[in-house]
């Protein structure tokens, strides 16, 4: 794209979710250089019409046309902005896929992602709902936001402490449509500090005969347990793990564990709290491998609701709902949708 800026209307969105369902945008604005942006969102064509920033659309749920914006990022530069002995800041642009951004970081001798290895998106998407694999956030590696801010109509530059960053949580879920992101700066090590606990992993690496792991050597572990529990969504539509791992009262927890023995649980955020598995609740709710029409749930993972084809985003929602349903009236617990759904409301 040589224009700063691509402006398109009544845009198909099926090749940009990658739950393939087949919806549409009023508008498609494609913006190449960041600086840019101002300029583009003052098109006379989009004034007043809402605006959503779609990056890979790996965590969105179209459950109906987009009678607005979508905003995709095409700026892809990523950089080392600042070293010292050991810490080095990274700066990459939102356009810019989130695995090609962890590899780079491993091609160039960088600690700190790899356990965040093959998550479906973008880095501009990464901060939003804090995307976290393995035991570790991405909130705990990011140094700054940069963003442009909708009510203050300036571009600004966010430190860790202003994200909020919470559990699959941030300020810029809790402020839809404020904040766009422009571009993240991750603070990494040339020193490994890896985290191998997170069930599975460990186990992996000894599958692999790797007793003292570099953090390319985790990274490729990831990248197999993914694989294999995950559907690759070029071949079969999904978002990836649709529903958060619900946060419960300790008391709450050691209650299901009682009456179900198995049951995986983990500690909360806050000490009184426990985060239970909501693949685990779903499936034994019987969803694993479900089907109504296009619509289902992947037979290798509860937590991934896939598009045998030509599902629409109402046929996924209506079926998320009744797994939802399904888990509270077993276990009594609710469980929340991780993308962002669009046209409908959960």
């Amino acid at each position: 794209m040589s224009a700063p800026w691509r402006l398109t209307e009544h845009a198909p969105l099926r090749s940009r979710n990658t739950l393939g369902i087949d919806a549409q945008a009023r508008w498609l604005l494609e913006v190449a250089q960041l600086s840019a942006l101002p300029a583009a969102l003052a098109l006379p064509e989009l004034s007043e019409q809402p605006l959503l920033p779609i990056g890979a659309g790996s965590n969105l749920l179209l459950a109906g046309d987009l009678d607005g914006v979508a905003l995709a990022f095409t700026a892809r530069q990523v950089a080392i902005v600042q070293e010292d002995a050991d810490q080095v800041l990274v700066r990459a642009e939102a356009g810019l896929d989130w695995h090609m951004l962890v590899l780079w970081t491993l091609e160039h001798g960088l600690c700190g992602l790899e356990n965040l290895a093959l998550i479906p998106g973008t880095v501009g998407a990464s901060p939003i709902q804090n995307i976290g694999a393995y035991g570790v956030e991405v909130g705990e590696r990011i140094d700054s936001v940069e963003a442009w801010d909708t009510r203050a109509s300036d571009f600004c530059r966010l430190s860790r402490a202003e994200c909020a960053f919470g559990y699959r949580d941030s300020v810029f879920k809790r402020q839809p449509g404020r904040w766009i992101i422009t571009a993240v700066t991750y603070t990494l090590s040339r020193t490994a500090h890896l985290q191998l606990d997170y069930a599975g992993l460990r186990a992996e690496l000894a599958d692999m005969e790797i007793a003292d792991p570099t953090a390319r050597e985790v990274a490729e572990a990831v990248i197999h347990i993914r694989r294999r529990k995950l559907p690759d969504p070029a071949l079969l539509g999904n978002a990836g793990s649709f529903f958060k791992n619900p946060i419960v009262p300790a008391s709450v927890a050691e209650r299901l564990e009682a009456e179900h023995p198995g049951l995986p649980a983990f500690n909360g955020d806050a000490a009184d709290t426990r985060k239970l598995s909501a693949a685990w609740l779903i499936e034994q709710a019987g969803w694993k491998g479900h089907r109504q029409g296009d619509a289902g749930v992947s037979p290798d993972h509860a937590l991934v609701l896939v598009n045998h084809g030509q599902a629409s985003g109402a046929q996924l929602l209506a079926l998320a709902r009744d797994i939802a349903a399904s888990v509270h009236e077993r276990f009594g617990v609710d469980i929340e949708p991780e993308p962002r759904i669009v046209g409908q409301t959960w």
